[in-house]
């Protein structure tokens, strides 16, 4: 479905159902999906847009053709990450200018770039790997809620075989969702992944034959989604990323509280009634108005 305000790309295509399932499809199948600075501007771009789009309810991101994304595309000419090899950044110009022009498209890597605009969604994020997704492909998906591979899915942290260090804010996800030992086994031996392995090491939900991975996707997302308050879900993605990377129980007690207090005026009234009732609620609290409940700078 498409809308006049939906958006075009040059590497992604958009397209939202009548559940409000957006599909965020990678969209360069003869170059194998694989990754650009355009298609880190237009992801990024996808799912900080994606927070003011109160019709769409989740996310699906897939591949077109045969790969989810083959890692970076390696043909570029001069720095193929397309950072600015006359500077010379030092961690305090990683905090003072941050967001400056010069730091951020000269310095800050893409794909993390990528990573925080997905961890700063407020709907639910669902990858359906229905390929190779390796490098910057593998890396992408792991501030996404949930994987879930094809049974022609391979994935590979491959950085050291062409002597890079990975990215994507990925040393932070990686170790949470598969602990240190194996995440710093899957990057030096820059392995090759099956199904078989990603899946006893946790990194993925389910594996599917090619031809169910999408409506498997699909059905997940809808689970998460229907006869839920859009506004609610928003503030527990937040809350539970946020509170796993917290220092104190008390910070997650803040938070929560903030939390707490706004969502019972907004959906938790109509949920209530909606239980007393014995009936579906009907939610009507956007995404797009829930408040900032942790109050820091990042």
């Amino acid at each position: 479905m498409t809308t006049p305000d939906t958006p075009r790309y040059e590497t992604l295509s958009w397209s939202v159902d009548d559940d409000g399932i957006l599909t965020l499809t990678l969209d360069r199948p003869d170059a194998l999906n694989s990754f650009t600075v355009t298609m880190a501007d237009e992801l990024e771009d996808a799912f900080r847009r994606v927070n003011d789009h109160d019709e769409v309810r989740a996310v699906v991101v897939t591949g077109a053709g045969r790969a989810f994304c083959a890692g970076m595309d390696l043909t570029r000419e001069g720095n193929v990450f397309g950072l600015d090899e006359s500077l010379a950044p030092t961690p305090q110009d990683l905090v003072d200018r941050f967001d400056a022009p010069e730091i951020r498209d000269g310095v800050r890597d893409t794909g993390g770039r990528v990573s925080l605009a997905i961890f700063d969604c407020r709907k639910p994020v669902i990858a359906a790997i229905n390929g190779a997704a390796v490098g910057i492909g593998a890396t992408m998906t792991l501030p996404m809620d949930v994987r879930l591979v094809s049974t022609k899915a391979r994935v590979g942290f491959v950085f050291g075989r062409i002597g890079i260090v990975p990215e994507a804010c990925s040393s932070w996800f990686l170790p949470r969702l598969v602990g240190l030992p194996r995440a710093l086994e899957w990057v030096y031996t820059a392995d090759i992944l099956e199904p078989a392995e990603l899946l006893e090491g946790g990194l993925v939900r389910s594996v599917h034959e090619p031809e169910d991975l999408l409506p498997a996707a699909y059905e997940l997302a809808r689970r998460f989604t229907r006869n839920r308050s859009p506004y609610g879900v928003a503030l527990a993605r937040q809350l539970l990323y946020r509170g796993a990377g917290a220092g104190h129980p008390v910070d997650a007690h803040r938070a929560d509280s903030l939390a707490m207090f706004y969502a019972s005026m907004a959906d938790g009234k109509e949920g209530v009634a909606a239980f007393l009732e014995k009936r579906d609620p009907a939610f009507e609290a956007p995404a797009s108005r829930v408040p900032d409940v942790f109050g820091d700078a990042r």
